[in-house]
């Protein structure tokens, strides 16, 4: 194979074409080390050397780093890695690489995500957040039935009671206007009315 291109990505990074496809990301010194240069060819050996010995070695640890800074599911890992230019395979190697220490694990991921916001949010907010976040259905589901033990207000109130003392909501003093835009405010964050209606009516004795 023919080394196409290497364009450079910062002042010390360079992407490297080979037959005119993207194949991975370098620095200066490894394109010295390896001997990449435009217009060159590059042995088989070579190539695959640098990607199990440099670039999925590299992503391995980027992975590790990323989970420490923050817990995250497969879809988001596997994003931030494709966001470094990491190829395709190297980011399936570097995202089992993880997996098989647990460190990686969407499931446990779901619960402790449920579970720290069921108190401030609506079943359906938080729904909508593990989507969005790659959390499979089924996982989320699972999540749901373990979090929420109770009926089907469990957690809402609490929520809704929360929500209302940091707007400074008191329903003895406020009026309608005021009274119609915090059961918009709720519905809108996917609170039912009727449970946002509970809440209210009984603020005096939660509060």
């Amino acid at each position: 194979m023919t080394v196409t291109k290497v364009e450079p990505l910062t002042k010390t990074k360079y992407k490297v074409y080979l037959d005119g496809q993207f194949a991975f990301v370098l620095y200066k010194g490894e394109l010295s080390r390896f001997g990449i240069k435009e217009g060159e060819d590059i042995a088989e050996e070579t190539e695959e050397k640098i990607r199990a010995g440099v670039i999925l070695k590299r992503a391995k640890l980027r992975a590790m780093h990323l989970l420490e800074d923050m817990d995250r599911t497969e879809a988001a890992l596997r994003e931030k890695l494709r966001q470094g230019l990491y190829p395709p395979d190297v980011v399936e190697g570097a995202v089992e690489y993880v997996k098989s220490f647990g460190y990686l694990n969407d499931a446990r991921y779901a619960e402790n995500f449920v579970r720290s916001r069921r108190g401030s949010k609506s079943r359906k907010e938080i729904w909508s957040m593990l989507m969005n976040k790659g959390v499979s259905a089924e996982l989320a589901e699972a999540a749901f039935e373990t979090c929420y033990d109770g009926g089907e207000d469990d957690g809402e109130q609490e929520a809704i009671l929360r929500i209302l003392r940091r707007k400074g909501y008191d329903p003895g003093d406020a009026d309608e206007v005021k009274t119609q835009k915090i059961y918009g405010y709720l519905a809108r964050k996917g609170f039912r009315y009727d449970t946002v209606r509970q809440v209210i009516q009984n603020y005096n004795q939660n509060a």
